[in-house]
């Protein structure tokens, strides 16, 4: 696919819901306007995982009702590299009802590999059912990217000092790309992979500055440009 957005973009994604990346990030993001994307695996509601509790369903609807796209991220937070593509295709079905019986009718159109985790027998199962998939390779997507199989940056206290946010930033904005931030946790001690509330702040800020558009990742696929 092309990337060709009038100018830079950013996307703010998390993976699963753990619950605060709602009840902590949801306040940062309120406050500075943006919206993000949250990938959802039903079978994680109400349950726990790396033992953090997991998002309610009034939660996925609150978050909905705010305006925040919901991604598919499989039913049971299952590894492709587990999965045949009938099993993959079984997982994203019972995923997508899940959803649409919780949010009236909703349709999920994106897709983020549990684990980062792709497969090239996965890909084509991808590419039928959802506009893309985000994987978690490190970078920005610019000029031409792999609309399966997305470039991504990790939201994640044991990534974020591998990183200098303000050149990725910037040179998304000189070259016109597309970053997508990942993240999981949103607390003062997250999880090796989540963040703090700072560390959110600080990108939507840096994003800000450089006149990147903060967009869910959904409606950044529309601004592609082809």
């Amino acid at each position: 696919m092309a990337v060709r957005p009038a100018r830079g973009v950013l996307s703010l994604s998390f993976d699963d819901i753990p619950m605060s990346a709602w009840t902590e990030a949801g306040p940062v993001l309120a406050q500075h306007g943006v919206k993000a994307t949250y990938y959802v695996c039903g079978g994680l509601a109400g349950g726990r995982n790396l033992d953090l509790p997991q998002f309610e369903t009034e939660h996925l609807q609150a978050l909905h009702a705010a305006g925040h796209e919901v991604g598919c991220h499989t039913y049971e937070h299952a590894s492709v590299l587990r999965l045949s593509p009938a099993d993959l295709a079984a997982s994203l079905e019972r995923n997508a009802r899940w959803v649409s019986e919780r949010l009236h009718g909703y349709r999920m159109t994106t897709f983020a590999y549990p684990f980062g985790d792709c497969a090239l027998e996965a890909k084509p199962v991808i590419a039928g059912r959802f506009d893309l998939g985000r994987g978690v390779r490190d970078g920005i997507n610019a000029g031409r990217a792999d609309r399966a199989n997305l470039q991504a940056i990790g939201l994640e206290s044991r990534r974020l000092p591998g990183y200098d946010l303000e050149a990725l930033v910037q040179q998304t904005a000189d070259s016109r790309g597309w970053l997508i931030a990942y993240g999981h946790d949103v607390s003062d001690r997250p999880t090796p992979y989540g963040c703090t509330v700072e560390d959110l702040d600080q990108l939507i800020r840096l994003a800000r500055a450089a006149d990147l558009d903060i967009l869910p990742v959904g409606e950044a696929w529309g601004r592609m440009g082809g």
